[in-house]
């Protein structure tokens, strides 16, 4: 303790070590699978109460899925204990859309007497994780949170990290918390029924990180983007393992894993997608957008003089190569000046936005030249 005048003052200081698994397996709820009860023996030796959360776009395209998970808990009575049905949510952004669904699931963790020792395993796709995240991270402070992400976005990004998240105020994520998962089990064989627009989403995130953290593995990606745009499991399950694997390494070792500072390069590109998908009411959804937010800030970081046009170039020939349109019409009704603002007020600080110095190199500036960017989305709008 310090005095000094009037003032005096206890300094607190102390670190809290987080540990989780993310595993990536096949056929998680088949009840000879290790990953899932392994993950519940990890909570400790007593039998677990535990409430399953389920994307109902998954369930319309699974019916099985309910079976799955009764089969699973009936061969495991010992380690798991389901307090009721499988709660359907709905899937997709709407999922995200204000509160809805994270009050619902607070009434249904209330009702069922749910504790903080006590399981949510969320089945779904990106969206549905951030939602079911917000609900466990705030109800009792924190409930055990087992995430199975059924998307590529969920398994190679969204589903992986510390973040959850629901939109309010006509802001992305606007509400959330910074809540590490209990365990991340990705199951490849969800992949098999997403639609092409879905599988093509997740590689976008895949560019993105390869663009900023490992040149080696971008060229891995441009080699195998006729793979990619077939989605051959041969392709997509290395990209989505490495592509999680390099946002699990920033957070363990960039030094600011619940951004208490003013950078944030894992969101290379995020600063317009995410007003796109606001001003598009989801019609452009995220993937699509971070694709289209990668291709514009790369255009401004070759304008600028950081980034060569040979890799400009190899740029969006890997982001076209793969199937995605790099404009949309919403583009013009990106007001710049206040989609920077809103960015930077969401992390506080200064303005800091992620453009590249070459290929696997991410470099931080504090300002963007309103002008030139609106001239690159003219340039992208003229390319398509």
């Amino acid at each position: 303790m310090t005095l000094s005048g009037r003032v005096s003052e206890i300094r607190q200081e102390f670190a809290v070590r987080y540990t989780y698994p993310v595993c990536f397996t096949r056929a998680a709820l088949d009840p000879d699978n290790p990953a899932l009860p392994n993950v519940f023996r990890e909570g400790g030796a007593a039998r677990h109460r535990v409430l399953v959360v389920a994307d109902q776009n998954l369930l319309a395209v699974r019916p099985n899925l309910l079976d799955a998970v009764r089969r699973f808990a009936s061969a495991h009575q010992d380690l798991v204990e389901l307090v009721g049905p499988v709660v359907a949510v709905v899937g997709g952004e709407p999922a995200k859309r204000g509160l809805t669904t994270v009050r619902r699931l607070q009434r249904v963790i209330e009702r069922h007497g749910l504790c903080r020792q006590s399981f949510l395993l969320a089945i779904g796709g990106g969206a549905v994780l951030d939602a079911v995240g917000y609900a466990a991270g705030t109800a009792h402070r924190g409930i055990r949170l087992v995430r199975m992400p059924t998307t590529v976005l969920g398994q190679n990004d969204a589903g992986v990290g510390v973040k959850n998240s629901v939109n309010a105020f006509g802001k992305k994520n606007f509400l959330g918390t910074f809540a590490p998962p209990f365990a991340v089990v990705n199951d490849f064989d969800f992949l098999a029924t997403l639609p092409a627009r879905e599988l093509r989403a997740g590689i976008a995130e895949a560019v993105k990180v390869a663009l900023i953290r490992d040149a080696a593995f971008f060229r891995e990606l441009c080699a195998a983007r006729d793979a990619l745009a077939a989605f051959e499991p041969r392709a997509m399950e290395p990209m989505i393992v490495r592509c999680a694997s390099l946002h699990l390494e920033h957070i363990r070792a960039g030094g600011d894993p619940f951004e208490f500072g003013s950078a944030r390069p894992l969101d290379f590109g995020h600063w317009s997608a995410h007003r796109l998908e606001v001003l598009t009411a989801g019609e452009v959804g995220h993937g699509e957008a971070v694709a289209l937010g990668v291709a514009l800030d790369s255009l401004y970081s070759y304008r600028r003089g950081l980034l060569s046009r040979e890799d400009l170039e190899q740029i969006f020939e890997v982001l076209e190569g793969v199937g995605f349109r790099l404009h949309h019409p919403g583009l013009a009704g990106l007001d710049i000046a206040a989609a920077l603002e809103e960015f930077r007020e969401h992390l506080g600080g200064s303005l800091s936005i992620t453009l590249l110095a070459g290929l696997g190199r991410g470099v931080e500036v504090g300002e963007i030249d309103c002008r030139l960017m609106e001239q690159c989305v003219e340039a992208l709008g003229e390319r398509a």
